[in-house]
């Protein structure tokens, strides 16, 4: 709900949503509503079709490092419920929309099943079991340009512990990165701030050229995550 300039000449403000407290509802799922009614890129989410604010996340990355471009083979691991998928089609020329310009590929992994998207090929597969990584070039019908992750292990409520489980998930998909990846390509992932992600940066200054640790301005400020960004593979 917003207030316009009017004749009166005040200027245009918004006004916060306040959600009142429900019988049955924790503080802290009324406090988790009001954010997201609040959120400005909860907003625009909404408004320019995407399927979750995260879809930002990465838009803003690729603004910056821009390794999303059109023919470029990109593997999402953890992609519900989407977003970055939405953005990979269009920046990889999937639907070969951007007329004279190669036409990308994207593949989105998850653990659940996830809704159909024009442009991505989306499969319900634990990227941790065996033989994931040649699935994945089978399915590419070849290596992978990018490969990346938004994903988090689900949350205990422990701060230390939260941030161990993510630097593991992300250690692993690093290491499927590595199995994938064209020589020159990208691998982008969240991590939580924390301490424990030292070995992870360490390795991956080995295998990349470069190596950036990034917080998109979409990331929440109140929140512990930042991405790295890897470029440049080795190989």
């Amino acid at each position: 709900m917003t207030e316009k300039r009017g004749s009166s000449g005040r200027g245009q403000r918004d006004l916060k949503v306040r959600v009142k407290s429900a019988k049955g509802r924790r503080l802290s799922s009324t406090r988790w509503l009001e954010r997201q009614l609040n959120d400005p890129y909860v907003k625009r989410a909404k408004a320019e079709g995407y399927r979750g604010r995260a879809a930002f996340k990465i838009l803003e990355l690729d603004d910056r490092f821009r390794f999303l471009v059109p023919g470029a083979r990109v593997v999402d691991l953890g992609c519900a419920p989407g977003g970055w998928c939405q953005v990979a089609v269009k920046r990889v020329n999937a639907l070969g929309e951007q007329s004279g310009k190669p036409v990308g590929r994207v593949l989105g992994i998850d653990l659940q099943e996830v809704e159909p998207m024009p442009g991505a090929e989306i499969h319900q597969l634990d990227f941790l079991e065996d033989g994931a990584d040649d699935k994945v070039k089978g399915w590419l019908g070849g290596k992978a340009d990018v490969v990346m992750s938004d994903m988090a292990a689900a949350s205990s409520g422990h701060k230390q512990t939260d941030h161990l489980r993510i630097v593991a998930l992300c250690e692993a998909a690093a290491q499927l990165a590595f199995d994938v990846l064209e020589e020159g390509g990208s691998f982008v992932a969240k991590v939580l701030a924390g301490g424990a992600e030292g070995e992870l940066q360490k390795i991956l200054k080995q295998r990349f050229e470069k190596v950036a640790n990034v917080k998109p301005p979409a990331s929440r400020s109140d929140s512990s995550e930042k991405f790295v960004v890897a470029m440049g593979f080795r190989g």
